[in-house]
């Protein structure tokens, strides 16, 4: 079948299906209902046709994309126009999560499958309120109990829709630990650049600014610049 041929099918299949399909499940699909066709639709035609599929709604034109997300496949509202279409949900989506919840968010997201009581040793904080706010939300879900711990505590998981929310796949497209540490990295400050630029502005020669004295900067035992003021040659003899 001509990849061609094959695209409008699989943007039908997409845009009608309530839930992400993946690219296996796009093959079974076409297959099961182009039956009549001798040749079956193989993976590597259909991950041909995504490839055109997500390169034609790329356009800016287009307020929507194809996206893997969630584990699937799925049409995805550009998100400068998330404000505009969570109107649809109610007030679900319109408010910004607290702090807390990004924080809760963020341990279950990076720790789970995880427990209320690991969030809390973490946290140091009851996360009571914020763990019910992520449920409403639908960020989070529970996947079962802890055999092994006491009291067989809840189990806690990100769903597939805190996937949809932050645009990725799985979890395993998180950005690692290091790489957010990493960006929150201030370079430091180059003394001897910062003065060089300041004497590059200034309209008065340094040594006449100071009384023909030449100001040299040495480091102190303690971490502070010291002055070390030198008089002319042959000033005073």
């Amino acid at each position: 079948m001509e990849i061609t041929n094959l695209i409008p099918h699989i943007e039908a299949l997409i845009f009608a299906s309530d839930k992400p399909l993946s690219t296996l499940d796009l093959t079974d699909m076409v297959n099961n209902a182009l039956g009549f066709l001798e040749d079956r639709v193989s993976l590597d035609q259909v991950e041909a046709a995504l490839e055109g599929i997500t390169e034609k709604y790329s356009a800016d034109f287009y307020p929507f994309e194809v996206k893997q997300s969630g584990g699937g496949w799925q049409f995805l509202t550009r998100p400068e126009y998330h404000k505009t279409i969570a109107q649809l949900n109610g007030d679900k989506f319109l408010k910004r999560l607290s702090a807390a919840a990004l924080e809760t968010l963020a341990i279950i997201a990076y720790k789970q499958p995880v427990t209320k009581g690991e969030i809390e040793s973490i946290r140091g904080v009851s996360s009571d309120y914020a763990v019910q706010k992520l449920l409403e939300k639908e960020l989070i879900i529970i996947t079962g109990r802890n055999e092994k711990l006491p009291g067989h505590p809840l189990v806690y998981a990100t769903s597939k829709n805190f996937m949809d929310y932050f645009g990725i796949n799985t979890a395993d497209d998180l950005p690692k630990i290091k790489e957010v540490l990493a960006e929150q990295l201030v370079e430091p400050t180059i003394v001897k650049d910062a003065m060089a630029e300041e004497d590059s502005e200034s309209e008065v020669p340094a040594t006449e600014a100071l009384g023909e004295e030449t100001v040299n900067l040495s480091v102190a035992d303690n971490g502070e610049l010291v002055e070390n003021k030198d008089k002319e040659e042959g000033e005073g003899s």
